[in-house]
This record gives structure tokens, C-alpha cells and sequence, in this order.
């Protein structure tokens, strides 16, 4: 019961933390797409990659698209820190990777309110 409701904090703060930084991205916030503007990529791929970000948090909701979502939100939060580590920003990259374990936590323990 105890591991459900630590899996369930986890879940809405990934889920919170990936529909924020998707927004961000999607609004064209500078400190979100810094990193984009570096890899010269123009404002449509940065909002591509932000409703990218946004459908993978959304997708953790949903007992059938848990596993699915984690995946999305891991491989995008892996292209960053390989954007951040071509730029050699290995600070930014080393923050990054509190957020990855969580998705790959969340994958270990499964979908906590199914039975």
C-alpha cells in the first residue's frame, strides 16, 4: 500500500513536470528552448518536441498508455541531455538525469491504481 502511494506522488510529479516543460516548449519559453536554438532547429520542431513532451505526460494517466508514456518521456528527456552533452553543457545534462530515473522508476513499478 505504501509502494502505491509513493508510485502515485512519483506519477503526478512526472506528469506535472512533463506538462510543464511541454508547454514551456510549445510557448517558446528562453530558458526551455535555449538548448534547440544552439541545435539551430526553427520554432516549429521546438513546438513539435513540446506536444511530443505534453502527450507523453498525458499518456501516464492512463492505465493502457503507462508504460507508453514513460517511454515517450524518457527518450525525450534523453534527447536533451545528448543535445546538452554536443554543446558540452554537462551541468545541464547532469540535471536532467534525476528526471530520467524517475520515468525509468516509474516503469519498474508499475501502474499504481490498477489493482
Amino acid at each position: 500500500m505504501l509502494i502505491k502511494i509513493f508510485t502515485s506522488l512519483i506519477m503526478l510529479f512526472v506528469v506535472f513536470m512533463g506538462f510543464k516543460q511541454g508547454a514551456a516548449m510549445i510557448a517558446g519559453k528562453p530558458e526551455s528552448i535555449a538548448i534547440f536554438e544552439k541545435a539551430n532547429l526553427n520554432p516549429f520542431w521546438q513546438m513539435l518536441f513540446g506536444a511530443f513532451t505534453m502527450a507523453g505526460a498525458i499518456f501516464i494517466l492512463h492505465p493502457q498508455l503507462y508504460k507508453s508514456g514513460n517511454i515517450i518521456m524518457a527518450i525525450s528527456i534523453l534527447i536533451i541531455i545528448c543535445m546538452q552533452l554536443s554543446f558540452k553543457e554537462i551541468k545541464s545534462a547532469l540535471i536532467e538525469l534525476p528526471f530520467l530515473s524517475l520515468n525509468l522508476l516509474l516503469i519498474y513499478l508499475q501502474y499504481p491504481l490498477a489493482n
